[in-house]
Protein backbone atom coordinates (compact mmCIF):
# COMPACT_ATOMS: atom_id res chain seq x y z
CA UNK A 1 0.00 0.00 0.00
CA UNK A 2 1.14 3.21 -1.01
CA UNK A 3 -0.15 6.88 -0.45
CA UNK A 4 1.33 9.44 -2.98
CA UNK A 5 2.07 12.68 -2.95
CA UNK A 6 0.34 13.61 0.42
CA UNK A 7 0.18 17.50 0.98
CA UNK A 8 1.44 19.37 3.80
CA UNK A 9 0.91 22.36 3.69
CA UNK A 10 2.97 25.89 5.01
CA UNK A 11 1.64 28.83 7.61
CA UNK A 12 1.69 32.20 7.60
CA UNK A 13 1.91 33.83 11.29
CA UNK A 14 -1.04 36.64 10.18
CA UNK A 15 0.83 38.33 13.06
CA UNK A 16 3.00 37.88 15.88
CA UNK A 17 2.93 39.37 19.89
CA UNK A 18 5.79 38.53 21.90
CA UNK A 19 3.73 39.64 25.64
CA UNK A 20 5.63 37.96 27.72
CA UNK A 21 8.34 34.83 29.10
CA UNK A 22 7.99 32.44 31.67
CA UNK A 23 10.46 31.97 34.38
CA UNK A 24 11.61 28.56 32.42
CA UNK A 25 12.52 31.37 29.64
CA UNK A 26 9.86 29.98 27.25
CA UNK A 27 8.28 33.82 25.39
CA UNK A 28 4.53 33.68 26.12
CA UNK A 29 2.79 34.47 22.07
CA UNK A 30 0.08 35.67 20.80
CA UNK A 31 -0.74 34.77 17.26
CA UNK A 32 -3.05 34.05 14.04
CA UNK A 33 -1.79 31.09 12.12
CA UNK A 34 -3.26 30.51 8.22
CA UNK A 35 -2.59 27.93 6.54
CA UNK A 36 -1.57 28.40 2.46
CA UNK A 37 -1.42 26.36 -0.15
CA UNK A 38 2.56 26.35 -0.62
CA UNK A 39 3.17 22.96 0.31
CA UNK A 40 5.72 19.73 0.85
CA UNK A 41 4.40 16.33 -0.71
CA UNK A 42 4.84 13.36 1.61
CA UNK A 43 5.01 9.80 -0.13
CA UNK A 44 4.01 6.63 2.39
CA UNK A 45 5.38 3.19 1.34
CA UNK A 46 3.52 0.61 3.90
CA UNK A 47 6.52 -1.74 5.28
CA UNK A 48 5.50 -4.64 7.01
CA UNK A 49 8.69 -5.52 8.88
CA UNK A 50 8.21 -2.38 11.39
CA UNK A 51 11.24 -0.40 9.96
CA UNK A 52 11.00 3.19 9.48
CA UNK A 53 13.17 4.69 6.77
CA UNK A 54 12.84 8.22 4.24
CA UNK A 55 14.04 9.71 1.70
CA UNK A 56 14.36 13.45 1.72
CA UNK A 57 15.17 16.24 -0.26
CA UNK A 58 17.41 17.36 2.38
CA UNK A 59 19.64 14.32 2.01
CA UNK A 60 22.37 13.60 4.25
CA UNK A 61 22.13 17.08 6.27
CA UNK A 62 19.82 16.13 9.29
CA UNK A 63 20.55 12.54 10.34
CA UNK A 64 17.46 9.67 10.88
CA UNK A 65 17.53 10.75 14.34
CA UNK A 66 16.62 14.46 14.26
CA UNK A 67 14.27 14.27 11.08
CA UNK A 68 10.88 15.34 12.41
CA UNK A 69 9.02 13.03 9.59
CA UNK A 70 11.08 9.65 11.33
CA UNK A 71 10.64 10.76 14.86
CA UNK A 72 6.76 11.58 14.55
CA UNK A 73 6.45 7.90 12.95
CA UNK A 74 8.90 6.51 15.58
CA UNK A 75 6.26 7.69 17.94
CA UNK A 76 3.11 7.02 16.63
CA UNK A 77 4.35 3.39 16.12
CA UNK A 78 5.87 2.88 19.87
CA UNK A 79 2.44 4.90 21.33
CA UNK A 80 0.04 2.58 19.59
CA UNK A 81 2.23 -0.42 19.50
CA UNK A 82 1.83 -1.60 16.00
CA UNK A 83 4.10 -3.35 14.07
CA UNK A 84 3.63 -1.90 10.92
CA UNK A 85 6.80 0.26 9.82
CA UNK A 86 6.84 2.91 6.42
CA UNK A 87 9.52 4.24 3.98
CA UNK A 88 8.74 7.75 3.74
CA UNK A 89 9.78 10.30 1.24
CA UNK A 90 9.35 13.69 1.76
CA UNK A 91 9.93 16.39 -1.33
CA UNK A 92 10.11 19.88 0.00
CA UNK A 93 8.98 23.30 -1.72
CA UNK A 94 8.60 25.07 1.30
CA UNK A 95 11.89 27.03 2.39
CA UNK A 96 13.58 25.55 5.44
CA UNK A 97 14.54 27.56 8.22
CA UNK A 98 12.01 30.80 6.79
CA UNK A 99 9.01 30.52 9.29
CA UNK A 100 6.56 28.55 7.54
CA UNK A 101 7.07 25.49 9.57
CA UNK A 102 7.73 23.14 6.91
CA UNK A 103 9.09 20.60 9.31
CA UNK A 104 6.02 20.84 11.59
CA UNK A 105 3.69 20.36 8.81
CA UNK A 106 5.69 17.69 6.87
CA UNK A 107 5.76 15.58 10.51
CA UNK A 108 1.83 16.28 11.08
CA UNK A 109 1.00 15.20 7.41
CA UNK A 110 3.09 11.87 8.31
CA UNK A 111 1.01 11.15 11.36
CA UNK A 112 -2.28 12.19 9.69
CA UNK A 113 -1.31 9.53 6.84
CA UNK A 114 0.13 6.61 8.71
CA UNK A 115 -2.54 6.76 11.51
CA UNK A 116 -5.23 5.99 8.66
CA UNK A 117 -2.66 3.56 7.01
CA UNK A 118 -1.54 1.71 9.93
CA UNK A 119 -5.38 1.70 10.93
CA UNK A 120 -4.38 2.98 14.35
CA UNK A 121 -7.71 4.67 15.10
CA UNK A 122 -6.41 8.06 16.47
CA UNK A 123 -8.64 11.32 16.90
CA UNK A 124 -7.35 14.32 16.76
CA UNK A 125 -6.96 15.00 20.44
CA UNK A 126 -5.09 12.06 20.83
CA UNK A 127 -3.13 12.63 17.58
CA UNK A 128 -2.21 16.06 18.66
CA UNK A 129 -0.67 15.45 22.01
CA UNK A 130 1.90 12.90 20.17
CA UNK A 131 1.94 16.12 17.90
CA UNK A 132 2.90 18.63 21.08
CA UNK A 133 5.83 15.96 21.68
CA UNK A 134 7.17 17.46 18.52
CA UNK A 135 7.14 20.76 18.66
CA UNK A 136 4.36 23.43 19.39
CA UNK A 137 3.27 23.99 16.25
CA UNK A 138 2.60 20.43 14.95
CA UNK A 139 -0.87 20.35 16.80
CA UNK A 140 -1.98 23.44 14.73
CA UNK A 141 -1.67 21.54 11.29
CA UNK A 142 -3.16 18.59 12.71
CA UNK A 143 -6.18 21.03 13.92
CA UNK A 144 -6.71 21.59 10.18
CA UNK A 145 -7.46 25.28 9.50
CA UNK A 146 -6.54 29.08 10.81
CA UNK A 147 -6.14 29.15 14.36
CA UNK A 148 -5.87 31.87 17.32
CA UNK A 149 -2.46 31.34 19.32
CA UNK A 150 -1.60 31.63 22.49
CA UNK A 151 0.57 30.50 25.28
CA UNK A 152 4.12 28.94 24.25
CA UNK A 153 2.30 28.26 20.77
CA UNK A 154 0.49 25.09 22.12
CA UNK A 155 -2.81 26.83 22.54
CA UNK A 156 -5.24 27.36 19.85
CA UNK A 157 -8.48 28.29 18.56
CA UNK A 158 -10.04 28.42 15.76
CA UNK A 159 -10.87 30.98 13.73
CA UNK A 160 -11.89 32.01 10.14
CA UNK A 161 -9.94 34.08 7.86
CA UNK A 162 -11.40 36.03 4.75
CA UNK A 163 -10.54 35.25 1.14
CA UNK A 164 -6.99 36.43 0.62
CA UNK A 165 -3.93 35.61 -1.61
CA UNK A 166 -0.39 36.00 -0.87
CA UNK A 167 2.97 36.90 -2.33
CA UNK A 168 5.46 34.57 0.29
CA UNK A 169 9.06 35.94 -0.25
CA UNK A 170 12.13 34.23 -0.04
CA UNK A 171 15.02 35.85 0.92
CA UNK A 172 18.87 34.31 0.85
CA UNK A 173 19.13 34.00 4.50
CA UNK A 174 18.44 30.65 6.98
CA UNK A 175 16.98 32.41 10.17
CA UNK A 176 17.25 30.61 13.50
CA UNK A 177 14.34 30.87 15.58
CA UNK A 178 16.06 30.59 18.72
CA UNK A 179 18.73 33.11 17.85
CA UNK A 180 16.25 35.51 17.34
CA UNK A 181 14.07 34.81 20.75
CA UNK A 182 17.59 35.68 22.65
CA UNK A 183 18.34 38.79 21.21
CA UNK A 184 18.21 41.13 24.00
CA UNK A 185 16.55 44.30 22.09
CA UNK A 186 13.51 41.88 21.47
CA UNK A 187 10.02 43.57 22.67
CA UNK A 188 8.74 41.46 25.64
CA UNK A 189 5.58 43.06 26.98
CA UNK A 190 3.34 43.92 24.07
CA UNK A 191 -0.21 44.58 25.32
CA UNK A 192 -2.42 41.17 25.06
CA UNK A 193 -5.46 41.23 22.27
CA UNK A 194 -8.69 39.35 22.44
CA UNK A 195 -10.30 37.26 19.52
CA UNK A 196 -12.92 39.93 19.08
CA UNK A 197 -10.23 42.48 18.55
CA UNK A 198 -9.33 41.32 14.81
CA UNK A 199 -12.40 38.82 14.03
CA UNK A 200 -13.60 40.75 10.91
CA UNK A 201 -10.23 42.23 9.88
CA UNK A 202 -10.53 42.07 6.40
CA UNK A 203 -6.34 42.58 6.16
CA UNK A 204 -3.49 42.52 8.23
CA UNK A 205 -0.60 43.82 6.77
CA UNK A 206 -0.40 47.43 5.80
CA UNK A 207 -2.15 51.46 7.23
CA UNK A 208 -5.89 49.39 7.53
CA UNK A 209 -4.10 45.67 8.66
CA UNK A 210 -4.20 44.43 12.39
CA UNK A 211 -1.01 43.76 14.52
CA UNK A 212 2.32 43.41 13.72
CA UNK A 213 5.42 40.76 14.02
CA UNK A 214 7.64 42.08 16.90
CA UNK A 215 10.65 39.72 15.78
CA UNK A 216 10.35 41.62 12.85
CA UNK A 217 13.05 44.50 13.61
CA UNK A 218 15.00 41.81 15.66
CA UNK A 219 15.53 39.80 12.31
CA UNK A 220 15.81 42.76 10.37
CA UNK A 221 18.61 43.75 12.35
CA UNK A 222 20.51 40.28 12.50
CA UNK A 223 20.08 39.45 9.30
CA UNK A 224 20.91 42.26 6.53
CA UNK A 225 19.96 40.04 3.92
CA UNK A 226 16.24 39.47 5.35
CA UNK A 227 16.39 43.36 5.35
CA UNK A 228 17.51 44.30 2.01
CA UNK A 229 15.03 41.97 0.43
CA UNK A 230 11.89 43.04 2.33
CA UNK A 231 12.99 46.77 1.47
CA UNK A 232 13.21 46.48 -2.28
CA UNK A 233 9.73 44.64 -1.76
CA UNK A 234 8.38 47.35 -0.08
CA UNK A 235 10.23 49.84 -3.01
CA UNK A 236 8.30 47.71 -5.17
CA UNK A 237 4.91 48.44 -3.98
CA UNK A 238 4.63 45.45 -1.59
CA UNK A 239 3.35 46.24 2.06
CA UNK A 240 5.59 43.01 3.72
CA UNK A 241 5.21 41.25 7.19
CA UNK A 242 7.63 38.69 8.54
CA UNK A 243 6.61 35.63 9.52
CA UNK A 244 7.59 33.96 12.38
CA UNK A 245 11.16 34.79 13.07
CA UNK A 246 11.32 34.72 9.46
CA UNK A 247 13.10 34.80 6.82
CA UNK A 248 10.14 34.51 4.84
CA UNK A 249 7.93 37.66 4.54
CA UNK A 250 4.64 37.71 2.80
CA UNK A 251 2.48 40.11 0.91
CA UNK A 252 -1.66 40.07 0.78
CA UNK A 253 -3.26 40.47 -2.53
CA UNK A 254 -6.42 40.07 -3.35
CA UNK A 255 -7.12 37.13 -6.05
CA UNK A 256 -5.00 34.53 -6.99
CA UNK A 257 -5.00 36.36 -10.37
CA UNK A 258 -3.60 39.26 -8.73
CA UNK A 259 -0.97 37.14 -6.37
CA UNK A 260 0.13 35.51 -10.01
CA UNK A 261 0.41 38.61 -11.78
CA UNK A 262 2.30 40.21 -9.16
CA UNK A 263 4.69 37.59 -8.96
CA UNK A 264 5.58 37.27 -12.74
CA UNK A 265 6.27 41.09 -12.36
CA UNK A 266 8.34 40.73 -9.28
CA UNK A 267 10.45 37.43 -10.40
CA UNK A 268 11.14 39.90 -13.89
CA UNK A 269 12.54 42.48 -11.94
CA UNK A 270 14.65 39.81 -9.92
CA UNK A 271 16.30 38.97 -12.85
CA UNK A 272 16.87 42.17 -14.42
CA UNK A 273 20.47 43.10 -13.37
CA UNK A 274 19.86 46.61 -12.80
CA UNK A 275 16.26 46.20 -11.31
CA UNK A 276 16.92 43.12 -9.26
CA UNK A 277 17.74 42.39 -5.77
CA UNK A 278 20.52 39.38 -4.77
CA UNK A 279 19.05 39.13 -1.27
CA UNK A 280 15.97 37.51 -2.99
CA UNK A 281 16.08 34.19 -3.62
CA UNK A 282 11.71 33.06 -5.15
CA UNK A 283 8.92 34.58 -5.09
CA UNK A 284 5.73 32.47 -4.54
CA UNK A 285 2.19 33.39 -5.42
CA UNK A 286 0.08 31.50 -3.18
CA UNK A 287 -3.88 31.45 -1.77
CA UNK A 288 -5.21 31.13 2.01
CA UNK A 289 -6.41 27.73 2.75
CA UNK A 290 -9.88 27.67 5.29
CA UNK A 291 -8.89 23.90 5.85
CA UNK A 292 -6.32 21.37 5.34
CA UNK A 293 -5.80 18.86 2.92
CA UNK A 294 -6.32 15.95 4.75
CA UNK A 295 -8.47 17.51 7.59
CA UNK A 296 -11.20 14.92 7.02
CA UNK A 297 -8.89 12.11 7.65
CA UNK A 298 -9.45 12.50 11.44
CA UNK A 299 -12.24 12.47 13.81
CA UNK A 300 -12.65 15.02 16.56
Amino acid sequence: MTYYDLPAPAKLNLFLHVVGQRADGYHLLESVFRLISLSDSITLDLRTNGVISRDSDMGDAVSDDEDLVVRAARLLQKETGTHLGAHIVVRKRIPSGAGLGGGSSDAATVLLGLNRMWRTGLNRFDLSRLGLALGADVPFFLLGQAAFVTGIGEQRQAVTCPDTSYLVFQPAATVPTSVVFQAQDLTRDTEPVKISDFSGCARYVGDQGFGRNDLESVTRRLYPVVDQAMSWASVQGQMVRLSGSGGCFFAESGSPSEAELARANLTAKMADQDQGCEALVDVFACDGLHWHPLAGWLED
